[in-house]
């Protein structure tokens, strides 16, 4: 939660920016009574995020608000998730390991602002076990992302209220990549038709609006200066190869304090915005904004969406389920051919090997 309402509001006042024709439409993803329900009465959402065979979130302040939940992908049989992660506080931030870099595949990694330690759930809950704690200088913890793909090896990425980010390996050891001298927290890769800037580290800090590139060598890239995106929170980016025939596809996000959120990948698609960025404002109630980067003239632009459907009292965590993620844990078709193949060739070697031997 941020302590900047009252600048963000004299921004607004004061700033004109052009708002989308179409819009996007929200729907109740996981319903306020549900969480409550496993919660103590607790509904209020700060952080989800997608496990492969699960949704996992968290609460924020009041009772259980260090005790994970989980829910199917349909967003049904909403139940507790592990035990209360200790010493947590505050905002508690999940991220979900993708099986790349010497991690599992679908665990979960949880910090909150309490303090720099990261815990780990196996993917089916239970105790969790202290995975690492950040190094003093870095603050407390402000999210965790796993590498989808190889530009920082698969490794965990955290960002922290002091503005370092780490590359934390699966053996626990953290490593500074950059600093940005102030408090960051949602992140994302920049999709690949973004020039010199695919495959770098995007990150959003609400404090200054301010949203940033940072390479594998820890440049750092201004993509808007300061007051651009007042309130910044999710960065979360449409990926180009997303899929309207995949139901699990689209932008969740923690709807405080009442619920959790999906905006289907239909939207998105029809309205021609894979490859661009979403960054969300946790102050603006329905307040997002679509990142465009033009790789003709080497530029980025940035226009307001406009919501409809159920209203968002105010964006926290997020996440885009993209094709790859869900890839990560459903082979392609093709790859379950491949599988399929090579055991009957086995199978026709074993009936071979007994016909010689008869």
């Amino acid at each position: 939660m941020s302590r900047h309402c009252v600048w963000a509001a004299a921004f607004f006042a004061a700033t004109s920016i052009s708002v989308r024709a179409d819009n996007i439409d929200f729907s109740t993803f996981v319903s306020s009574s549900s969480i409550g329900a496993v919660e103590g009465g607790n509904h209020s959402t700060i952080a989800f995020n997608y496990a492969g065979n699960k949704f996992v979130g968290s609460v924020y302040l009041g009772v259980n608000n260090n005790q994970l939940y989980s829910t199917n992908l349909a967003g049904d049989n909403v139940a507790l998730f592990g035990s209360p992660i200790p010493g947590a506080g505050g905002e508690v931030v999940i991220g979900a390991s993708l099986g790349k870099g010497g991690f599992a595949l679908g665990d979960i990694y949880t910090g909150s602002e309490a303090n720099g330690q990261i815990y780990h759930y196996a993917n089916t809950g239970g105790s969790p076990s202290l995975f690492t704690t950040l190094p003093a200088a870095a603050g407390v913890v402000r999210q965790i992302f796993f590498d989808p793909g190889s530009t920082f090896g698969g490794n965990m990425l955290v960002t922290t209220t002091s503005g370092n980010v780490y590359k934390v390996t699966s053996s626990g050891i953290p490593s500074l990549l950059t600093g940005v001298g102030e408090d960051t927290e949602g992140m994302d890769i920049a999709p690949g038709d973004w020039g010199p800037y695919a495959g770098d580290l995007m990150v959003g800090s609400e404090g200054s609006g301010t949203l940033r590139l940072i390479s594998p060598t820890g440049s750092v890239t201004v993509v808007e200066s300061v007051g651009s995106f007042p309130g910044a929170e999710t960065v979360s980016a449409i990926p180009l190869n997303l899929k309207a025939t995949n139901p699990l596809e689209g932008f969740y996000v923690a709807n405080y304090p009442n619920d959790i959120q999906f905006a289907s990948a239909s939207q998105f698609i029809r309205q021609g915005l894979l490859g661009d960025v979403i960054v969300t404002d946790e102050f603006g109630g329905n307040t997002a904004w679509d990142v465009h980067f033009n790789a003709t003239t080497n530029t980025f632009s940035s226009t307001l969406f406009n919501f409809t459907g159920n209203s968002i009292q105010q964006f926290e965590d997020g996440i885009f389920v993209t094709p790859e993620r869900i890839s990560v844990f459903t082979p392609e078709p093709a790859s379950l051919r491949l599988l399929l193949l090579g055991g009957i060739m086995a199978g026709l070697g074993i009936l071979l090997h007994a016909k010689l031997r008869v």
